[in-house]
């Protein structure tokens, strides 16, 4: 049960802040279907693959002291900034998890805009269907996002070279959980 959580607050130390209640979702679920070995559960929500699992999770560890949650008035809403606090690092040191090939790919999620990693993240959502299709739940299910054929490409692109990365990790048999 603790070596979930401790996943959680390693992927957003390696991160080193997550800006976004979304983004946080979304860089764990892209993380879970490149192979990294998160347990939570995801289903479609309105933007995109969404996990309450997750979502009481973190309030789980941010009660506990663990998780630093910022609650931010930004332009007409409510922005949250997510880092680990000193015992949520301590904790972590109780813990062994070296994903080394994880840490390049959350460093390099955090990186991205939501909006991207929305994209990236209901592609992978419907990554058993072919491309056509996969494009045709995009544009219906985000008509609002009015995403690009261009991003499309630029999605698959992404997670291609995140799986790469991904690959060198398990290739090197360094995962430890």
């Amino acid at each position: 049960m603790f070596k979930d959580h401790a996943k959680i607050i390693h992927a957003i130390f390696s991160a080193g802040e997550i800006v976004g209640r979304k983004k946080l979702q979304k860089i764990i679920f892209i993380a879970k279907k490149i192979s990294f070995p998160f347990q939570e559960k995801f289903q479609f929500h309105f933007y995109g693959p969404y996990s309450e699992e997750l979502t009481l999770r973190i309030e789980e560890l941010c009660n506990m002291g663990y998780l630093d949650e910022v609650k931010e008035k930004k332009a007409g809403y409510w922005q949250y900034r997510y880092s680990v606090t000193e015992s949520g690092k301590e904790f972590l040191g109780l813990h062994e998890i070296s994903m080394p090939a994880l840490d390049d790919c959350l460093m390099d999620m955090n990186q991205q805009s939501a909006r991207f990693l929305e994209l990236v993240s209901t592609v992978l959502y419907f990554d058993s269907l072919p491309p056509e299709e996969v494009a045709e739940k995009v544009f219906t299910l985000k008509s609002k996002q009015n995403y690009t054929l261009e991003e499309m490409a630029d999605a698959y692109a992404y997670i291609d070279s995140l799986k790469q990365k991904g690959l060198l990790q398990q290739a090197a048999g360094r995962a430890t959980v």
